[in-house]
């Protein structure tokens, strides 16, 4: 009995040092267009597939700069340019997945009434009007900064709005700003700002002056563990990821 039993107890050991051995720890660079969906989807992988993911957040402009610099990652959720990019120079597979897309919206402190943006003229007196405004620094390279600056400029309001603009912290939320009272209404990407405490959303950019960034992952050209890393590129358009981005203002695929 007693050797029937110590046999028992080492096949358990070996069993589980085998689950121990296959799991894998990916890392993964992620743009923080889709942070709040990947904190929600995380654990529901790892759950799924027993690998564990550690996360680096910031801009797809940002880390791609780290990649292109020597660093490493599993796999990355940057906007699909800039994957594109990276696989030209042989840093990730270029087997490039599609996950999401999302628009720019505008956003105030919660209780505050809500400005009219609905259409061009609408957003460009709103724009005037307000105190303070907030969006991405354009010199971090983030989507929605670079194209915010873009479109003051186009609309003529580069000089007015000068003085009265604040910038996040790079890879900041500009709806943060808003938040701490810091700037009267903030304009980001849709997802970001929804995920902030304490603003309400306005809405999106009106017609053709809103911009669609579209959101793709892909692993690197040697991960870790690759068929772990492919797994969970697979998972980003599983039902249960289109759920999570769908409830975080993204648009899947």
């Amino acid at each position: 009995m007693i050797r029937i039993g110590s046999l028992l107890a080492v096949v358990v050991c070996l069993a589980t040092q085998t689950s121990v051995a296959s799991a894998a720890e990916l890392k993964v660079y992620s743009t923080i267009g889709v942070q709040a969906a990947m904190e929600e989807l995380a654990p529901v992988f790892e759950k799924q597939s027993g690998d564990k993911l550690a996360f680096t957040f910031n801009t797809a402009a940002a880390l791609t700069k780290r990649i292109q610099a020597g660093e490493h990652a599993d796999a990355m959720i940057l906007t699909r340019q800039n994957l594109e990019t990276l696989a030209k120079e042989n840093k990730v597979s270029g087997h490039i997945t599609p996950v999401a897309s999302s628009g720019i919206s505008v956003v105030v402190t919660s209780g505050a009434p809500k400005p009219d943006i609905s259409t061009p003229d609408a957003l460009k007196a709103t724009l005037l009007k307000a105190k303070t405004i907030a969006y991405s620094n354009p010199a971090a390279g983030g989507a929605s900064g670079v194209y915010v600056g873009k479109m003051i400029e186009r609309m003529g309001l580069a000089d007015q709005l000068k003085d009265k603009t604040r910038h996040p912290p790079a890879g900041g939320n500009a709806a943060h700003l808003v938040a701490s009272g810091e700037a009267e209404l903030a304009i980001q990407q849709t997802p970001e700002v929804m995920s902030a405490k304490g603003v309400d959303l306005v809405g999106p950019l009106p017609g053709n002056l809103n911009n669609i960034t579209h959101f793709a992952a892909d692993v690197s050209t040697a991960p870790t563990a690759k068929s772990s890393a492919e797994a969970f590129v697979k998972f980003l358009t599983s039902p249960e990821a289109v759920k999570v981005f769908k409830a975080r203002g993204l648009e899947p695929g």
